[in-house]
């Protein structure tokens, strides 16, 4: 190389259409949450999990990763969240948050901030989650600001990828929503 720094791309996130990749993260309480279990139990290919009722309660899932705990962005984009919580968790859908803090942090920051919804900690593997959904960024060690809307059988039917001082349009994912 002539004295320039090979810089890596940009996350982009994985794209809409395509499969989400399960995961299992522990909340702010400690507890393992799986995106499998969300879905009903439902199998790629829309069979049901045998450990699951047969009746394909899956559920609709918006995934919010954000950089840190206690920023000023993320604090503000967790509380609009949190504004318009009905919104989010309900019967057919389940929101998740998830960052690169540990658990103790998120369960700290949860308390503080009065957000009742799963804070999920992707801290180790660090960013092992961050990195299936296309949206780590390697240099800071964290998640970009990514959002994927899934749908009961575990499909990315919106996403949407900003960098680290870009705060998302909260609008976007209850239109996002009300197309499923």
């Amino acid at each position: 190389m002539t004295g320039t720094a090979r810089k890596t791309p940009a996350p982009r996130g994985i794209p809409v259409g395509s499969q989400a990749p399960d995961f299992a993260l522990k909340d702010n309480h400690g507890r393992t949450v799986r995106l499998f279990d969300l879905r009903g139990g439902q199998d790629e290919d829309g069979g049901v999990d045998g450990a699951q009722d047969s009746d394909g309660d899956g559920r609709n899932v918006v995934l919010v990763f954000y950089p840190f705990a206690f920023t000023g962005v993320c604090t503000g984009e967790l509380h609009a969240l949190r504004d318009q919580l009905s919104s989010f968790v309900n019967d057919d859908t389940q929101l998740l948050a998830v960052s690169t803090d540990s658990i103790h942090t998120l369960r700290i920051f949860a308390e503080q901030e009065d957000l009742e919804f799963p804070l999920l900690s992707d801290f180790w593997p660090h960013g092992e989650t961050s990195r299936a959904y296309g949206i780590f960024d390697e240099e800071k060690g964290c998640a970009l600001r990514g959002t994927f809307v899934i749908d009961k059988r575990g499909v990315v039917r919106w996403s949407v990828v900003n960098g680290l001082p870009d705060a998302r349009d909260l609008d976007e994912y209850v239109k996002a929503l009300a197309a499923l």
